[in-house]
């Protein structure tokens, strides 16, 4: 049984465009009651005016790696990796976390494959035996173009946790790295190769694409239909691959790397992702669109935190400064509740009453929301 949860005098951020000085109660690790003005209920969280904001929601976060592998021939013990991540995800402010697990991989022999089914066994454990402050589900990020894809997805698919997967494609020459350039300068300085050895490996992708890609694509996304789990693109660039997305009944855009894209992705109904980092920088590492002209352009639908946790709820407030149209609280749905709805997790994402008491204290200092308490389920976890 789970304690009332009673908060006054904050600023309540909510879904309808409104911050509201109020209060709330929550019981049973559901939100019951919204109020205006102060509480007289006793053992109040008083709040002395930080924001009150609904826990975020994040889909894709590649986090989870660096913790198994701190350093280049380190593995950290499988708990430990987990509950490390966990701390830092609930500390960011994120309390429900897609752990996107890359299955597949452009380079035969790489870390995150030797390690894949300890994460995933470990997060259920660790999970399972209530280590962890975050609910943790899993995201599977399937690199079509990986010859043995289809034997790791399969088995993975009947994991009830598993509620996103998306279907990746870096080849060179297209979607993240259309600039060849890019693609050079990406992997030639992650795994230290001569330029004879970068040539031979740009040349050894595009072969495994043409060998595997449309044949795993189409497997990946029959068995996502016959399962009823939403699917996701990756690094869309074209029209050509957002119809394709499309017709594969895509409900997320991740990482479009084109206006084009974007624009199109929306209007055949996907909610278009960017990443957090790319709102933080101002740009993106690869050189392709910013998230800041998409949001200029009204095409931005969902910030993902990618590979820094902290990154969500820093873009969430910085979106309003850079784009004025755009305000705090549809910046802040932006991490909460539109990721929640683009796959189905209804329960959550907003502070309305009868959603899950995940809440966040936020104060602003010199310009920079800190979080100073974190609920899940109305059980204060951070």
């Amino acid at each position: 049984m789970t304690a009332d949860l009673v908060v006054t005098n904050a600023r309540i951020v909510g879904r309808k465009d409104e911050i509201a000085a109020g209060s709330l109660l929550a019981r049973e690790g559901v939100i019951a009651d919204i109020s205006t003005g102060p509480s007289a209920v006793g053992g109040i969280e008083d709040f002395n005016g930080d924001y009150l904001l609904p826990g975020l929601v994040e889909l894709h976060t590649d986090n989870l790696e660096k913790h198994f592998a701190p350093r280049p021939g380190v593995r950290w013990p499988a708990k430990l990796a987990v509950i490390n991540h966990d701390a830092q995800v609930a500390a960011a402010g994120i309390t429900t976390v897609m752990d996107a697990v890359a299955v597949g991989d452009v380079r035969d022999g790489a870390v995150r494959m030797e390690i894949l089914r300890e994460m995933i066994a470990a997060i259920e454990s660790s999970q399972k035996d209530g280590m962890l402050r975050a609910e943790h589900l899993l995201h599977l990020r399937c690199e079509v173009s990986f010859k043995d894809l289809m034997g790791l997805v399969e088995p993975m698919s009947n994991l009830s946790w598993l509620k996103l997967v998306s279907i990746m494609d870096h080849t060179p020459g297209q979607r993240q790295f259309v600039k060849p350039e890019k693609y050079r300068q990406y992997y030639q300085g992650k795994f230290g190769l001569s330029d004879e050895a970068m040539d031979k490996f740009m040349h050894e992708q595009i072969t495994n694409a043409a060998a595997n890609g449309e044949r795993n694509r189409r497997a990946v996304v029959e068995l996502c239909r016959a399962k009823g789990l939403p699917l996701a693109s990756h690094d869309d660039a074209t029209a050509e691959h957002v119809a394709e997305a499309a017709a594969d009944g895509m409900v997320v855009a991740e990482f479009p790397t084109t206006h084009e894209a974007a624009k199109l992705s929306r209007e055949h109904g996907m909610k278009v992702m960017m990443g957090g980092p790319n709102v933080v920088r101002g740009g993106s590492h690869s050189g392709n669109i910013s998230a800041r002209s998409l949001a200029e352009a009204g095409e931005l639908d969902i910030i993902s935190s990618d590979y820094v946790p902290s990154s969500m709820l820093q873009s969430a407030f910085l979106v309003p400064e850079q784009v004025p149209q755009i305000s705090l609280p549809q910046a802040i749905a932006m991490v909460s509740a539109n990721p929640a709805d683009a796959v189905g997790l209804t329960d959550r994402g907003a502070i309305e009453t009868g959603k899950r008491a995940d809440l966040l204290r936020v104060a602003m200092i010199d310009n920079t929301p800190v979080v100073r308490a974190v609920w899940r389920g109305g059980r204060r976890v951070m």
